[in-house]
């Protein structure tokens, strides 16, 4: 009991929370007013009631004044409407200010990456590599309808000072933090995420292992979410695959196709760069297969949709240029190029 009353006292009375100091000053003007307004008014108007003054005195205090009530006695303008005027005017600019500020303090926080979220079914990316990176990942994967514009968009990073403008326009959130802490990968729900992806902060090898670490942390907490990790070593493969991520991208390797093949072929950049973007020409997909067929059943069907069969992705890998007499069964995919998603055969 003693314990109540001393945090009573010092944070009720001695220091109160501004919340609670304006809703005691308003009910007091309030009080005052309405009171105030019967008292003096009551005898030259009888037919005011209680629901008068406290009307009366609300219009008085947001300096509406309709006039359809007003005090007309000496002591009702001067001892009621003079204080209520200066005192509720008071009151609503300090309810007003205190409002904004908190509207800017959440705003801040949320742009300086402080904010917690309440998010489900959307992408987190771990660092910051850059905005024109960041802004190329997010644009191409919210043209594929399997994603689209209304999924919500997570950056993690500890070392960013504030969101870009740029990613500020297209409702992305900031979570600032150590990657591979529970209370950053819990402020950024990550156990509601539906896709993890984890970019490499530059180009040396180096930043292989903090990736490790955070496929680590993330695979470590839930295994639902699809991981997908960027390196730039080869080596730091495998030690991945241990991990349990989805999916790993190898960027030097690819660099290292993508220069021997324009070598011996010109021109195969612009037909990969057609292939692998969103945002016109054709694109690869993987269609998931929902009942026993023959690959050629399967062809058929795809071609009616303006697609070409490249192969098929079953349990033993990737399979192109296959039989037409292969059996393929449910949860197989097909591997196509196609002018848009087909969602399953």
């Amino acid at each position: 009991m003693y314990n109540v009353m001393q945090y009573f006292l010092k944070y009720l009375v001695r220091n109160p929370p501004a919340t609670l100091r304006i809703l005691v000053l308003l009910f007091a003007i309030l009080a005052y007013g309405t009171t105030g307004f019967l008292y003096f008014e009551l005898s030259a108007n009888p037919d005011v009631t209680w629901l008068d003054g406290l009307w009366y005195t609300v219009v008085t205090m947001t300096t509406v004044g309709y006039g359809d009530f007003f005090p007309k006695t000496t002591g009702g303008r001067f001892l009621i409407g003079w204080p209520v005027m200066a005192f509720g005017i008071g009151l609503l600019g300090y309810a007003l200010s205190l409002i904004a500020a908190a509207f800017i303090t959440s705003k801040t926080k949320e742009m300086k990456g402080m904010a917690s979220f309440s998010l489900r079914d959307h992408i987190v990316f771990f660092n910051f590599p850059g905005v024109s990176k960041i802004l190329s990942l997010i644009n191409e994967l919210f043209l594929d309808p399997s994603i689209g514009s209304h999924t919500s968009v997570v950056i993690v990073d500890d070392g960013l000072d504030e969101l870009p403008a740029e990613l500020v326009k297209l409702g992305v959130h900031y979570v600032r933090g150590n990657p591979v802490r529970d209370e950053t990968l819990t402020r950024a729900c990550v156990d509601q995420a539906r896709h993890a992806v984890v970019l490499s902060r530059d180009n040396t090898t180096a930043s292989d292992s903090l990736n490790v670490t955070i496929a680590l942390a993330i695979e470590g907490r839930i295994h639902k979410v699809n991981t997908v990790v960027e390196i730039i070593d080869p080596a730091s493969e495998e030690l991945l695959k241990k991990v349990g991520c989805d999916k790993i991208v190898c960027t030097s390797r690819f660099g290292a196709h993508f220069l021997s093949q324009e070598l011996l072929n010109p021109g195969v950049q612009e037909v990969i760069q057609d292939l692998l973007s969103v945002k016109g020409g054709q694109q690869f997909y993987f269609i998931e297969i929902r009942q026993k067929r023959t690959f050629s059943e399967l062809s058929d069907k795809c071609r009616q949709s303006g697609h070409i069969v490249l192969g098929a992705a079953t349990g033993s890998g990737i399979r192109l240029n296959v039989t037409e007499k292969l059996d393929l069964k449910p949860g197989d995919r097909i591997i196509t190029i196609g002018p848009s998603r087909i969602e399953y055969l």
